[in-house]
This record gives C-alpha cells, sequence and structure tokens, in this order.
C-alpha cells in the first residue's frame, strides 16, 4: 500500500425532504447565491420552488444562470463567471448532476482567479482560492457532489479536460433519491456506467497489499449493478436509488483509491468522444471499458480474475485463468446491454475517420508531447488506437 493523504470534507444531507433546508443551510456560509441549473426539469418537477421557497424564507438573495449541457461548455462558464463579479455572488448552489456541478465548480474558480481559466484546465496551474459550491443532486452519475474535481469541454476547440483541488470539494450536497424518480431510463444507464468506471480506474492497479480498498471497490460495484437492475424495472425504487446515489458518492469521493495506483485510461479515452461527437460520459465509457479490459490484462491478468471472481461471480477452474476473465468481461457486456447501453462506437455515432485523431489527442501526441495515459498499462496513441478499434 502507498503512502496518501484522505480529505473529503463534503457533508451530505440524505433522505428525503432534506431540500426544503437547503436556505437554512445556505444561511451562515452567504448573502447571494447563484443558482446554476440545467434545461426545465427542475421547474417542471417543482424543484425550483422548493428551493427559491426556502432561500427567500432564510433571507437570501439569488440570480440564475440555467443552460448547463451533458460535457458542459466553456462558454456558459465565462457567462457565470462575469455574473458573479458583476452581482458579488458569494455562494453557487448546483441544482442538477455532474454536469452542472462541474460547471459551479469552473464558475468558482474562475470568479477568483486572474486569467483565463480555461488555463488552469488546459496547464493544471494551482488554484489558491475559489468561491464554495454547494449541490442538490438530482441525477447519481458523477460524484462529483463530494469530489475535488470538474471536467470542462471548450466547445471550439473539441477538447475536454479535467482538473482537480481541494477547494473544489462542496460545502454540502443534498442527496434525496425523491429526485431521481424522473429520469429516463438511459440516464440511469449513463449513470451507473459513469459509476462503476469511477471505481474501476481505481481498483484494477498493480499496487498490491490493498485489501480493504479491494472490499471497498468490489462491494460498491455489486452494488451498483443489483441496484441498476431494481431501478430500471422501477423507476420509483426509492432504496434502489438511495443505494445508487450513496454508491456513487463512495465510487469518487476518493476513498476506494486510497493507497493504491490509479489508472484512469478510459476516462482519457472517453473525453474524447465527448470532446468531438458529444456522446454521454456513461455510454462512451460503457462501450471502452470492456475493450481496454481485453487489451490490457494480460499485464496483470490474477487482478483480472480477482474481478471476474469476486465482482461478476465467474467459477471455473484457476488453472486457466484466460477462461476466467474473458467470461468476467463477458457478463460485464451483458449487464451494459441489460441496461440498454451501446456495445460499439458506431453506436454512438463514432466513425473511423477521426479515430487517430482522437488516440494522439488522449495521450498529447497531436500537440507534439507525448505523455502515456494509464497506471495499470502504460499507453501510447497506438495502444488507445488499438483500443478504438477493437470496439468500433
Amino acid at each position: 500500500m502507498r503512502n496518501f493523504d484522505f480529505y473529503a470534507p463534503a457533508r451530505i444531507l440524505f433522505g428525503k425532504g432534506e431540500e426544503n433546508r437547503i436556505g437554512e443551510l445556505l444561511k451562515p456560509h452567504a448573502t447571494k447565491v447563484l443558482l446554476h441549473y440545467g434545461g426545465g426539469s427542475i421547474k417542471k418537477s417543482g424543484l425550483y420552488d422548493v428551493v427559491t421557497a426556502s432561500l427567500k424564507a432564510s433571507g437570501l438573495s439569488f440570480v440564475e444562470l440555467g443552460g448547463v449541457k451533458p460535457n458542459p461548455r466553456l462558454s456558459l462558464v465565462y457567462e457565470g463567471i462575469a455574473l458573479c463579479k458583476r452581482e458579488n455572488v458569494d455562494l453557487i448552489l448546483a441544482i442538477g448532476g455532474g454536469s452542472t456541478i462541474d460547471s459551479s465548480k469552473a464558475i468558482a474558480m474562475g470568479v477568483y482567479y486572474d486569467g483565463d481559466i480555461w488555463e488552469v484546465y488546459e496547464q493544471g496551474k494551482v488554484i489558491k482560492k475559489a468561491l464554495p459550491v454547494a449541490t442538490i443532486l438530482t441525477i447519481p452519475a458523477a460524484g462529483s457532489e463530494s469530489s475535488g474535481d470538474t471536467v470542462i469541454t471548450n466547445e471550439e476547440r473539441q477538447l475536454k479536460y479535467g482538473y482537480g483541488s481541494p477547494h473544489l470539494r462542496p460545502l454540502l450536497s443534498i442527496m434525496n433519491p425523491e429526485l431521481f424518480f424522473t429520469l429516463p431510463k438511459n440516464q440511469l444507464a449513463n449513470g451507473v456506467a459513469d459509476m462503476m468506471s469511477h471505481v474501476f480506474e481505481r481498483y484494477f492497479t498493480n499496487t498490491t497489499h490493498t485489501d480493504l480498498t479491494d472490499g471497498l471497490c468490489e462491494v460498491t460495484l455489486r452494488t451498483l449493478m443489483k441496484n441498476a437492475l431494481l431501478a430500471n424495472k422501477d423507476m420509483k425504487d426509492y432504496d434502489a436509488w438511495a443505494e445508487l446515489g450513496f454508491s456513487g458518492t463512495v465510487a469518487h469521493n476518493g476513498l476506494v483509491g486510497m493507497g493504491r495506483q490509479q489508472d484512469w485510461a478510459c476516462h482519457g479515452m472517453e473525453h474524447e468522444l465527448s470532446a468531438i461527437y458529444d456522446v454521454a460520459h456513461g455510454a462512451g465509457l460503457a462501450v471502452l471499458t470492456p475493450g481496454w479490459m481485453q487489451y490490457v490484462y494480460k499485464d496483470n491478468i490474477n487482478m483480472f480474475v480477482q474481478f471476474a471472481v469476486n465482482v461478476m461471480g465467474v467459477e471455473g477452474s484457476y488453472r486457466d485463468p484466460d477462461a476466467i476473465v474473458q467470461e468476467g468481461i463477458n457478463r460485464l457486456r451483458e449487464f451494459f446491454c441489460k441496461m440498454g447501453l451501446p456495445g460499439t462506437l458506431s453506436e454512438l455515432g463514432v466513425g473511423e475517420d477521426r479515430l487517430e485523431e482522437m488516440a494522439k489527442k488522449s495521450t498529447g501526441a497531436a500537440f507534439g508531447e507525448e505523455k502515456p495515459i494509464g497506471g495499470l498499462k502504460k499507453l501510447y496513441w497506438q495502444d488507445v488506437l488499438t483500443i478504438y478499434k477493437l470496439v468500433k
């Protein structure tokens, strides 16, 4: 096990009706709030009225910025930064899923950053301060409600980059599973694939003596798969959504990756799909992950046998580890298929004409300075291209 520094201060308020308390919860931390959200769903559901009534009752003023899209756009971030500065906003309330929360974090950094906020994402510059961010989660998927991470798409340059800082951990997050009931099934599926990938990126490692985090990863994955199928049958299954929502937080608050080398190759490869083709992040991960497994498993076959047995329930002779691994990968594909997720790049509308371009972008080769991605196996652009072709 490696040395680690675990810091996860985000406060999670879980359960029915917790969104009604948002005003009293934010009152000690703010005087003027930016409400940041996506389309009109929070108004149709009545959540907008609940939130604004609570803020008014607590004497908090607010301004609004809607319009967040999946794969959140840099252009809206610029708009939010200008709005917060003009209106002297001192806290951002994100109402939505990972895209809205990530956009809020970018705005929160940009208010204090002296320069173009895109530089932070592109160059990895260290930030010293950000506005506090609170969240009301409406889509369990990204885990951004408790993480210090954010991902933004520069739509003009077709680039999608992530950034992380302890300053970006949300002050508090409200998670009421009832708010997930009206989600369409494709968002359930995409969200589960994203949550599972957050665990996979930490689970598949060359680091040894990680029994505790191995077990935490495995039980989180099993919990996600079991309850995804239950929620898919009944989209108002409170208990299933509760398990999914909490699992999404655990998957990405850092806990399951402590003390171990992490990978993140699949995320790096998928960001190219989202940046160019604007595909749903979880759907892209569902396509790429089995292909990545197929390409790298021989570099640490024991880790993949462990996954197949402990997570996917595969039985077989340990004298034939390849057969065990193949069955594990097949069962993962079957699970994604049951959830209605795509299995190939062509199903996502991704053609062959830009595969090499995406492969080179993912490792930096397109910009003249290649840095291989991945931890379990270092992937150069030719490796990435091979994986793209495996799942085309």
